[in-house]
């Protein structure tokens, strides 16, 4: 019996070069589907802040990610988990994104590494990726050492009220980025980047919503 991915005519190298990224939505909305073939399919060249923009929001969503990590340890709040598990895992499917994306556009996906050759930077390991951006300056509303280094060291409702603050700016953050990228004379032209970016915006102001909504439970 032929399998789906014989049947189609596929082979499984081409089978799983094209598996789609799969984001969650925002709680509420549907889950959206980020393929490769999208990704690689510009309508035109990019600009220097569009992939700029790219460069940037790696970092920023890296940084989310790693806030999210520290909730399965420092929080017994359900509802608090389960958000955290949502922005994890969408936020890592749109990095993933974001460095296809510069990848298939011959860009690195570090702002540092765009001096060195492109070989160079796509070979790169993630631990250096990760020590140069720790020695850039921080994208809108990503928390300080300082900050982090309290979250970090937070229990329980303490770490709670952290975490939402701390996301809550972070996720404002993302979306003065997404502003400034829009209000760029010639960027965010590119119809894929326009609804990626838009897609964004809408799922952190939904989520901005619901992390507000928390602290306000927090008072009573």
């Amino acid at each position: 019996m032929l399998s789906a991915t014989m049947a189609s005519g596929q082979s499984p190298s081409t089978a799983q070069e094209s598996a789609p990224i799969v984001q969650p939505g925002a709680p509420g909305q549907d889950s959206k589907r980020l393929t490769k073939e999208t990704a690689a399919a510009p309508v035109q060249a990019p600009s220097a802040a569009d992939i700029s923009f790219m460069q940037g929001m790696i970092m920023h969503h890296s940084q989310a990610v790693t806030m999210t990590d520290l909730l399965r340890a420092r929080t017994s709040n359900k509802d608090l988990r389960e958000l955290g598990k949502r922005i994890n895992i969408s936020q890592a499917d749109e990095i993933k994104y974001m460095k296809q994306w510069l990848a298939d556009r011959g860009q690195p996906a570090s702002m540092e590494m765009g001096h060195m050759n492109h070989m160079g930077a796509m070979q790169a390991s993630d631990h250096m990726e990760h020590m140069h951006m720790d020695s850039m300056p921080l994208m809108p509303g990503m928390l300080t050492p300082t900050q982090m280094k309290a979250l970090e060291q937070a229990r329980g409702p303490a770490f709670d009220h952290l975490f939402l603050t701390g996301m809550i700016q972070h996720h404002t953050g993302a979306l003065v980025m997404v502003q400034d990228l829009f209000d760029t004379p010639g960027a965010g032209q590119d119809a894929i980047l326009f609804d990626f970016a838009t897609d964004i915006d809408n799922t952190q102001r939904a989520e901005i919503q619901i992390m507000q909504n928390m602290l306000l439970k927090e008072k009573k």
